[in-house]
This record gives C-alpha cells, structure tokens and sequence, in this order.
C-alpha cells in the first residue's frame, strides 16, 4: 500500500512540472464480444533504436621502435631506399633516439651517400656526447674518411682507441686513414718540386683510396687535378676535368674561376670572361677572379691593337704590341707556359718578323709556338715558309704537309688549296736545289719583280762576261736563269717544278731565249754606255757581229 501512494505522488508531481501525460489505449484480445481489462496499462514509450554494429577496433599506432625494426628488416633485405624511409619516420617520431640515426647513417654508406651519413652520425655522437658509442663514432670516422677529411676522422678514431685501446675496426680505419695522409704528402710535396707527373700519380692513389664518388670526391681535390693537367699542357684533359668540377658544383666561385682560367689559356677569351663574371657575382670579393678578370681585358686590348698595326702595315708597332700581349700572358709553369693564347701571339710576332725579313727571329718564335701548340696550322706554314726561304727544303716540305693535313682536319678547306700551292713550289725548289736554281744564280729573291730580275742580270753579265775577265761558266748560267725568269710563262712553269733549261729553248740569240734589246743593253755596259755599238771594249767579228768566247773550242755570234 505504501508504495502505491508514493507512485501516485510522484504522478501528481510530473503533471505540476508539465511532463506530457503518458497516452492509454485498450488492448483488444481475442473475440469482439470480449472486451479489454478496464484497469489503465503503464505510460507508453517509443520503441528503442537497434544498436549500430560495432566498429571494427583500428591497431594501436606503431611505436618509433616498431618502425625501426621494419626499417632493420628492409636494411638485411638489401632494401635501403625503403630503410631510410622508414628511419626517418622513426626519427620524426623520437628525434633524440641515435639509434634511429645510426641506423639510417648505415643505409646511406650502403648506397655511397656519405655527406647525409656524415650528418647523421654527427647527430647521433652529438646525442651520445655524455656517454660516446664507439659504433657511432667508427661510423662517424668512416664517412669522414670517404669524403677525404683525414683529420677529423683521426680525431674520431682516437676517441674510440682511448675507450677501446684493442678496438680492431678503428685501428683498422686508422691505418687506412694514416695511409691516405701520406700519400696527400707526397701529392703536397711533388706539387711543390714541380714534378706533376709524380703529383698526378699521387693524387690517383689518394682518389683511389677513399669510397666518395661523383659529386662527393672532394671539390678541392677535383680543382687540383685540373691544376695539374693544366702544369702538363695536357689540353684537353684540362678542358675535361674543369667541366667536371664545374657540373659537381655549379657554384663553387673557385671551379669557375679555374674554368675561365682554362679558357684563357686555350685562346677562348669571351668564354673565359663568362666565366669569371659568374665567379664574381657569387663572390664578389674572389680575388683570383678579380686578377683574371682584368688579365683577359688586357691581353684582348693588346692582341687586337697588334693586328690593327699589322693590317696598317705598322709592323715594328705590331711586334710591340704583340710583346707586350705576350708577356701579359706569361709563361708559368703552373699554367702550361702560357698555353695555346700564347702560342698564338708567339706565331703573330713570327708572321709579322718574317714580314721585316728578320728570318731567325721569326724562325725561334714559330718553334716556341709550336712547342705549347703542335697542331697550329698556321704556326705549321710559317715555319714552312722560313725554312723554304732559308733553304731547308725537306723541313719546309714536311712542315707544309703537317700545316695542310692539320687545316684539311679543321675544315680550312681555302687554306689547304692555297698550301697546295705552297708545298708544289717547296718541292720543286728541292728539286732546283739539286741541279740549278736560277734565282740564287742571280741573286734575287722568289719573289722578286721583273725590273729586279732585269737588273740583277745586267750586274751578273758585267760582272762574269769572259771579254772583262769573268767566269764563263757564269757567265752562261746568268745567262740561262735570265732566259726562264724573265719570261712569264716560263718562270711559272720553273716555280711548278717543270722542268726549264735555259739552254734548251731556241728562242732569241745563242739559245738563251733572251731578248735582244736585253743583250744590246748589257753589251752597251761594255762600251762606256755609249750603245751596242759604241766604242771599244767588245770583240767584233765580221759582218757587224759581237762575238764573245763561250768555250775554248766555239763562240757564239749575235748579228743585230
């Protein structure tokens, strides 16, 4: 009963706080004749909803240890591009753990990416600073060593050696480090003699022993060997070497300073100052490009000035000039004696030399060029020309053969026509060499004129004319030369290497092909100038005709 009472109070209160009154309905049970109980049911309530299935649970996150545990299952696997990803997913998430960095360190040594292993061991000894891993610190030492910084590398190993004075792995690396120092002092000390082949062999051996490749080989020892091929001359590997470094590490200010360097001894000065401009806008400050920089404003200023005197036929001012270009450029050994600039300047000065005449200073020139320069054809052919001027025959013939075989690989299609030309007329100069040279006969010069030719033969007639004393032998070889050299087509075949006896053309007096006015002309020397036939001095025979002794059994008689 007592709890009746209390239900129905607990009504009366919901009804004065305004709950919605619970709705009744009668229940209709078996036939219409029955009807439902008249005592009231309970207050209805919706139906409940079913309850949503369950979720599915989702695994804990993976724990940094768990990620790096796979990331040591991938590493055994040989797969260390999937290691290190999954080492530095570790790392994010516990970046104080060394483990993770060592671990990563180890994946980038298998793939010889020694700079990012290098980070990341001086990371994780950083992390150990308190209590030093000598694993860490061995790793640390190895990378170190590959990248070619001894020092630093030592200096890792002996902190592991005073912790583990029987350690092998770092009395191992140590040897290998030690014996790289000393073959960096060889490279040192041979560099400083000048012996760069001894240099180069040490700076191999040095290369040889470190793991880095590519771009991670020291850039300084890049830039040594380019240094090096430079000292030897050796051109092209100069060239080689300079691109290298300068694809490994396009802005390094020293690399493109060495570049242009390499560009001005080649003869290439607008590439060369390139260059140097892209040194100085990294650096602004670069000394070295400052100093080259200005060098090649001034060998350009002063090459150019000589050829403009040389064209204006101011030749002593163009040797001057080119001089001065030469001894802007130097010839250091450090820089292969000037390089392939200088010999062009040294066979300028020779062409414009031979240009005065001054044959031996021409001649020491072109063998100076072609001592920093072999394949210059241009160098080749001047040499040519003073050897042929100065009678050297077969050395002018070889040297006009190397000029056109070099300026035939070059593509000087017009140079190699006209040495052609050149090499036929040295070859038959060696053939005249062997049996008569009608130039040297009367003393004139190859390329002497038809007035010079005319008045060399009136001084040699005079000179060697039997009747004043002379040489008849002479006498008569002035004569023939006079004969070929005074007619056009004659002296052209002669200069070709044809065949062309003086003697053997019937045309004119005597055989001789000379011209008669010619002949009158010197004879009238004879008679005091008075003309062919003025006073004494000549034997006349009969008839009008000067007659004068050619041998000791005939003359010749010349009717006018």
């Amino acid at each position: 009963m007592t709890n009746k009472k209390k239900t129905q109070a607990k009504k009366k209160q919901a009804q004065a706080n305004g709950a919605p009154e619970p709705s009744h309905s009668p229940l209709s049970t078996g036939s219409p004749s029955q009807s439902a109980p008249t005592s009231p049911l309970p207050p209805s309530s919706p139906t409940p909803a079913p309850d949503p299935p369950l979720a599915k649970e989702s695994p804990p996150p993976a724990s940094a240890d768990t990620v790096k545990e796979q990331g040591n299952v991938a590493f055994k696997a040989k797969r260390y591009g999937e290691a290190i990803d999954l080492y530095s997913k570790a790392i994010g998430m516990d970046p104080s753990e060394p483990s993770y960095l060592t671990n990563r360190a180890a994946s980038y040594i298998a793939l010889k990416r020694f700079r990012p292993a290098l980070s990341d061991c001086q990371q994780a000894a950083t992390l150990q600073s308190a209590s030093p891993s000598s694993k860490t610190l061995i790793r640390l030492a190895r990378c170190q060593f590959a990248l070619g910084s001894t020092q630093p590398a030592l200096s890792s190993l002996r902190t592991v050696i005073a912790l583990e004075t029987s350690n092998t792995a770092a009395l191992q690396m140590q040897e290998k480090v030690l014996e790289l120092e000393a073959h960096l002092r060889n490279f040192e000390a041979a560099k400083g003699r000048k012996e760069w082949g001894m240099a180069r062999l040490a700076l191999d051996k040095c290369l040889q022993s470190i793991e880095a490749e590519g771009n991670e080989i020291p850039t300084q020892w890049r830039l040594w060997r380019v240094e090096l091929d430079l000292a030897r001359g050796n051109w092209d590997a100069a060239n080689t070497s300079a691109n290298d470094a300068l694809r490994l590490d396009g802005n390094s200010p020293e690399a493109l300073t060495l570049r242009g360097l390499v560009l001005f001894l080649s003869g290439k000065l607008p590439q060369a100052t390139q260059h140097v401009q892209s040194a100085l806008r990294l650096d602004p400050g670069h000394e070295s490009a400052q100093r080259l920089r200005k060098r090649i404003k001034d060998v350009e200023r002063l090459k150019e000035e000589g050829n403009t005197a040389f064209k204006s036929g101011n030749l002593q001012e163009a040797i001057d000039k080119y001089t001065e270009t030469i001894d802007r450029i130097g010839e250091a050994e450090e820089e292969g004696k000037g390089g392939q600039i200088r010999a062009t300047l040294l066979s300028n000065r020779a062409t414009t030399l031979v240009k005065l005449e001054r044959y031996d200073e021409a001649l020491s020139d072109t063998e100076s060029s072609l001592a920093l320069y072999p394949t210059s054809f241009k160098a080749l052919r001047t040499r040519a020309r003073i050897n042929l001027h100065l009678e050297k025959y077969d050395a002018a013939i070889a040297d006009f053969k190397s000029s056109m075989e070099q300026a035939d690989f070059d593509g000087n299609d017009a140079d190699v026509r006209s040495l052609r030309t050149e090499l036929r007329k040295a070859e038959a100069a060696l053939k005249r060499s062997k049996t008569k040279d009608y130039y040297k006969i009367l003393g004139v010069a190859r390329d002497c004129t038809d007035a010079e030719i005319k008045k060399a033969y009136r001084k040699e007639s005079l000179k060697h004319h039997p009747d004043k004393g002379g040489d008849e032998e002479k006498f008569k070889l002035a004569s023939e030369a006079y004969a070929v050299l005074s007619d056009p087509q004659r002296r052209e075949r002669y200069d070709m290497g044809e065949d062309e006896d003086g003697q053997s053309d019937g045309q004119g007096m005597g055989g001789f092909g000379m011209n008669p006015a010619d002949i009158a002309e010197v004879f009238a020397q004879f008679q005091g100038g008075g003309g062919p036939f003025g006073g004494g001095g000549g034997t006349f025979g009969g008839g009008g005709g000067f007659r004068f002794h050619t041998g000791p059994s005939h003359s010749h008689d010349f009717g006018f």
